[in-house]
């Protein structure tokens, strides 16, 4: 699959695999910005894309900045439509209880692309019987 990407800030860093293997491109922050505890931010990359139609970009958080860091991303994972030109921005929160500094070069997400497969929705008036049934919202325990 082909991903055309335009960066529109000379700062931005093109994503890229870490891996061999990895399902996931690293994605970069174009700007250097600080989100206090608590806050959530909207962070640039300085890239817009043009994803085939039939497909979407996901973005997701990085273990490694949730992990040390309490830093993640809400919306996730966040979908970019195939028809979205706009930038690549990334919704970041700090559940950590210090500031954290994003740098102008350094990970902040994941992308990964992934067909789309659109759904024909019939309304009716009951459905077929299922084991589970209504059973949801942790009705199997937690143990």
């Amino acid at each position: 699959m082909k991903i055309k990407i335009k960066k529109i800030n000379e700062d931005a860093k093109m994503p890229r695999y870490a891996h061999e293997g990895d399902a996931g491109m690293d994605i970069y922050s174009s700007e250097n910005t600080e989100i206090k505890k608590g806050e959530v931010k909207l962070v640039g990359t300085g890239l817009t894309m043009e994803i085939p139609q039939g497909y979407e970009a996901q973005v997701r958080p990085k273990s490694g900045l949730a992990a040390k860091h309490g830093i993640t991303l809400l919306n996730t994972p966040g979908t970019i439509d195939s028809g979205y030109r706009g930038e690549l921005k990334v919704i970041m929160v700090n559940h950590s209880q210090k500031p954290y500094v994003v740098e102008k070069g350094s990970k902040i997400a994941q992308i990964v692309f992934a067909a789309v497969e659109k759904a024909n929705v019939e309304e009716v008036k009951e459905l077929n019987e299922s084991v589970r049934g209504e059973g949801g919202f942790g009705s199997t325990g937690l143990k």
